[in-house]
């Protein structure tokens, strides 16, 4: 029968039909329980969903030692990033969202931790070598997430309370390992503290902020720990193909940042104080192209590689150049700026998508 292992993590430990009765009864569960009726179905979905990532080629060999990364930016700025809206800081920008635009973030973050929960596709901000056994080896904090998460597709009346104290004490323990962790552990415990986050706060307690505050305070701890560990591949420097394992992990790293800066801007307008401009983020890349993000194999991203440094002379489009233009900038510069993002707009998947349709509506282009 399922149980729980110390810092709450899921354990199977034999066969049980148990799991095979319907959730959905009237009477709250106990936590045993309510794990031993979802382990089983959520293992099933996950193993579903592998079966459904484009597989690497044996010859791929995903090796995520050694990566030679660094880190363009202050990080210290992620870290704090809560305190914004209470201490001032020297050009600091608000960000006005309209309306229609705050609903659209909403409802985006919404649909992901539904994907999360229901194991249904893969999340824009997941690669899908994640998926595979060395990309994400078992019991790494992303899979230990993504399994756990199954359990909120359909909790039973009166068992949220009971799903809500499994995922907070998954989360407490993934701030208690942190310290121990490699780059790549850092970063799957990263992107689940987010998906936890996401989860607590669309499906378990919808519009609830007060316990979800403290838990933003440790995400960004996460996102700064993650972040300075490097953010950009250090050939890109010299304007040279890196290898595809450090492509993969500063396009995560990335992608996850500017999810956790959205949330941060949902749960500011619920609290009703302001939020602000990114600007630490200013020179990151933005979202890479399609085929980049979806290329299944090492061979097939390297030659999408290629074409993207053919196509891209100089520096790729940064998120700065979603921004509001700067007032001093002139009329040949503006028009640039606007080839440039003509031309990223030409390659990017549906999280591209996305963050152009925020930008574009908020400030403008």
């Amino acid at each position: 029968m399922p149980t729980l292992c110390s810092g709450g993590r899921l354990s199977t430990n034999g066969g049980d039909d148990e799991w095979a009765h319907t959730i959905s009864r009237a009477q709250p569960m106990s936590e045993r329980e309510y794990v031993s009726m979802n382990t089983k179905t959520a293992l099933a979905h996950a193993e579903h969903r592998l079966n459904q990532i484009p597989a690497t080629s044996e010859d791929d060999g995903l090796d995520f030692s050694n990566l030679y990364l660094f880190c363009p930016i202050n990080v210290d700025e992620i870290t704090t990033r809560w305190m914004n809206p209470y201490i001032p800081v020297l050009g600091q920008q608000v960000k006005q969202y309209p309306a229609g635009v705050s609903a659209f973030i909403f409802r985006t973050l919404k649909s992901y931790a539904g994907i999360a929960a229901r194991g249904r596709g893969v999340l824009p901000f997941i690669h899908h070598t994640q998926m595979s056994v060395s990309g994400s080896p078992a019991g790494s904090p992303l899979t230990t997430c993504l399994s756990l998460i199954r359990i909120c597709e359909t909790p039973s009346p009166g068992s949220e309370a009971t799903a809500m104290m499994m995922i907070q004490r998954e989360m407490q323990n993934v701030m208690e390992s942190s310290t121990g962790y490699d780059d790549l552990c850092l970063l799957g415990a990263f992107q689940a503290y987010l998906i936890y986050c996401l989860v607590l706060f669309f499906r378990l307690d919808p519009g609830t902020t007060a316990h979800l505050r403290p838990a933003m305070m440790s995400l960004q701890t996460l996102a700064h720990l993650s972040s300075k560990q490097g953010l950009i591949c250090m050939t890109d420097q010299q304007r040279t193909r890196p290898r595809w394992e450090e492509w993969i992990v500063t396009e995560i790293k990335r992608r996850t940042l500017y999810v956790m800066y959205l949330f941060d801007s949902v749960l500011s307008a619920q609290e009703g104080v302001p939020t602000f401009l990114g600007t630490e983020l200013s020179g990151l890349p933005a979202a890479a192209s399609k085929l980049l993000w979806q290329a299944p194999t090492r061979s097939i991203w390297e030659r999408e590689y290629n074409i993207h440094l053919a196509e891209w002379t100089e520096q790729g489009l940064t998120i700065d150049e979603l921004w509001p233009m700067p007032e001093d900038m002139d009329e040949p510069s503006i028009a640039k700026r606007r080839r440039r993002v003509d031309h990223w707009l030409e390659d990017i998947d549906e999280f591209g998508t996305m963050l152009y349709a925020v930008t574009v509506c908020t400030h403008g282009g």
